[in-house]
């Protein structure tokens, strides 16, 4: 006599029980073979705004520049008001125009690799008057002479200066160290390692230079 399966055989052998059966994760790689396609990373951030607002660079530079006593450079600037040197530039450019043309009575000049706010040439005299007619350390012919013989010629020793001047300029040279308009750049080669003398930047301030290729090039020494 053949005995029935059990009601517990059936049912483990039924369909439904076979679809319960774990199925294995999807693989990662593709069908033919091949890796899947990594995730785009995100987007990075966007840039931190700037630390002061363009409404409050320009009245902050403009202060620093008007209580300078030197030229000021963007980077240095940007350390005192914790702004990108970028940011200051475009603020310059922006005061630059401002005071730009006869209407104004300062203007913004680059001089000595720096920015620097100056009395308009055409109030020369009223400033003068005001200021009880004070005006910076005269140079006498001897120091003008010898002053552009450095700045043309730079580096240059004293024996080179004195050749071109035709007398001694040793009093000369030390009364211009003394004022800062020149200062020791070097020591030439060969024997005795003389002194050689180049310009400083308070000379480029003192005569509205930039720099000193911007000496006027029709002067021949």
């Amino acid at each position: 006599m053949i005995q029935r399966k059990s009601t517990d055989e059936e049912t483990d052998a039924s369909p439904r029980a076979m679809s319960r059966t774990a199925v294995p994760a999807p693989d990662d790689s593709d069908a033919d073979g091949g890796e899947r396609e990594d995730v785009p990373p995100p987007a990075p951030p966007p840039d931190p705004a700037p630390a002061v607002s363009a409404e409050g660079l320009l009245p902050l530079v403009e202060a620093l520049l008007f209580v300078a006593r030197e030229p000021l450079t963007p980077a240095g600037i940007a350390d005192a008001v914790g702004e990108e040197p970028l940011h200051v530039v475009a603020a310059i450019d922006a005061l630059r125009r401002r005071y730009s043309g006869t209407a104004s009575g300062v203007h913004l000049v680059e001089i000595a690799g720096g920015w620097r706010l100056l009395t308009n040439p055409a109030c020369a005299d009223a400033v003068a008057r005001m200021a009880g007619g004070k005006s910076p350390d005269r140079l006498s012919p001897a120091s003008l002479e010898t002053l552009a013989i450095i700045a043309y010629k730079q580096p240059v020793s004293r024996a080179e200066i004195e050749r071109i001047r035709g007398v001694g300029v040793g009093s000369v040279l030390r009364g211009l160290l003394d004022m800062d308009l020149i200062r020791v750049a070097g020591r030439e080669e060969g024997l005795g390692r003389a002194l050689l003398y180049g310009t400083t930047r308070l000379f480029l301030d003192r005569f509205g230079l930039g720099a000193v290729r911007d000496l006027p090039a029709s002067i021949e020494i």
